[in-house]
Parts: C-alpha cells; structure tokens; sequence
C-alpha cells in the first residue's frame, strides 16, 4: 500500500486522491490538499519508489494504476483522481483499466503518448551528489546547481532528500532502469467515458494540439483548459489559478 498523506475534510463531496509527477512527493501538493481539503477530503499519495512508498524492481504504469486503485479501494467509495505528469499517465491508466470506483479524472499537464526526451540527466545530477558533506538542503541545492540543474528543480529535488539518513527517498535505481516505460504510455484498446479535464501549463509543450485527438479517442468526456504564465510544474507555477480549475471542475 501507498504511503498516504491525508487532509480530512466533509463528507459532502467525493474524496480526492492526488498523485504526482516523477521526483515528487505527496508532500510536494500539501498546499493545494491543504486547501482543498476545505470541501473535501484528499488523500496525497508517495508513488512507489518515491518518498515513503515501497520500492520495488517495476515501476510500470499498470503497477502504479493498481497501487492508485488500492489506495481508492481502501477509502471505500467514489473519488475523483488527480494526477500531475508520470501520476497523470498512471491515473490515466486506471480510468482505462480499473475505473470501478473513479467519478471524475484531473490530468495536469500530460498527455497519453510516448516522450522522446529523457529524465535521466537528473538522476546522474542526483547521485553526483556527495550526501556525506550535506548538513542542510542549500548545500546539496548548491551541488546540484554546480552540474547546471535549474534552481528552481533543486528545490524541488531536495525535498526528496533524507538528510539525517543520508539518502534520497528516491529508489534512483529501478527510476533510471524503468525510464523508458516511464516516458512511454502503454497500448490499452479501451476508452472511459467520465468527466475528464486536461489542465495544461500555457508555457508548457507536453499536451499539443495533435495530441488532443488521440486524448479524446481514450476520453470522449475530456474537456481542456489552460493556466496562463505557468509551465510544466502548473501547481507551483500558478497554485491558485490550478487550485480554482480543479475546484471548479470537481464541484461541477
């Protein structure tokens, strides 16, 4: 099972389970939880190998899309999924395959296609890294930074990082094997007809226009907007513009 981060709120709405991207943490959207939690209860989950979470051989989207409905079957009810990145493919994976309990889907700024770019750059970024002169986050943020990673991803690295342990809560190993399943998206002959919006960065190029035929061929309910000035990273680009769509969409 997941290791979950949980935001009680009423019971009035369906509860929310949010997912991130790769690299991330369920404690990277507890801003965002926090906040929606107001109506709601959100369930932030750790991804396996990731934060707190098993770490395992696999890290495939089916794997990941059970580990989602697992965590969705334990609160025993509907819920609406969100899922930011590599957590939007895998949650898209569970709406094709595993959709018995799904009410509504949030994909952030993803699309269900195959990427030719690679992430693993940051992970030969990650263990250059030596942990053992690390006392405080800034200092690995400044190695990290000396191999040419943006500031703005240090930080974000680096909340990943187990400084009295000495270690990433990164399972780098089985991430840097998996990475080309991970930029993939797997062949699945099956649609879900929900509500499904696909929220995108307005500065970001992973959702294009050509990929919103092959979007509606697996989601015929999907609907699509846009954050202005955000990037990739939306929820930390323009947290409250994100927070207002995904509200607005899931009270609908």
């Amino acid at each position: 099972m997941l290791t979950t981060i949980v935001h009680d709120g009423p019971d009035t709405a369906p509860p929310l389970v949010i997912a991130h991207g790769l690299y991330g943490s369920g404690r990277n959207w507890g801003v965002i939880a926090k906040r929606l939690s107001d109506s709601r209860r959100v369930i932030a989950v750790d991804m396996r190998n990731h934060g707190t979470s098993p770490r395992t051989d696999s890290h495939s989207y089916t794997d990941m899309a059970t580990d989602l409905a697992e965590v969705i079957a334990a609160e025993g009810r509907d819920c609406d999924l969100l899922g930011h990145s590599m957590g939007g493919k895998a949650a898209m994976v569970l709406a094709l395959t595993q959709p018995g309990n799904l009410r509504k889907l949030v994909v952030a700024d993803i699309a269900p296609v195959a990427y030719t770019h690679s992430q693993l750059p940051f992970i030969h970024a990650l263990r250059a890294v030596d942990l053992t002169r690390v006392t405080r986050r800034s200092e690995a943020e400044a190695q990290l930074q000396a191999r040419g990673v943006d500031p703005a991803l240090c930080s974000f690295f680096t909340q990943s990082l187990d400084i009295a342990g000495g270690r990433w809560r990164l399972n780098l190993d089985t991430l840097e094997a998996e990475m080309s399943k991970i930029m993939s998206f797997p062949d699945l002959a099956a649609t879900w007809p929900g509500p499904a919006l696909f929220l995108t960065g307005a500065l970001s190029d992973y959702v294009r226009p050509e990929h919103r035929d092959r979007i509606r061929a697996l989601f015929p309910g999907a609907r699509f907007a846009k954050i202005p000035g955000a990037g990739h990273w939306l929820h930390a680009d323009a947290p409250r513009l994100f927070e207002a769509a995904v509200r607005v969409f899931l009270d609908a």
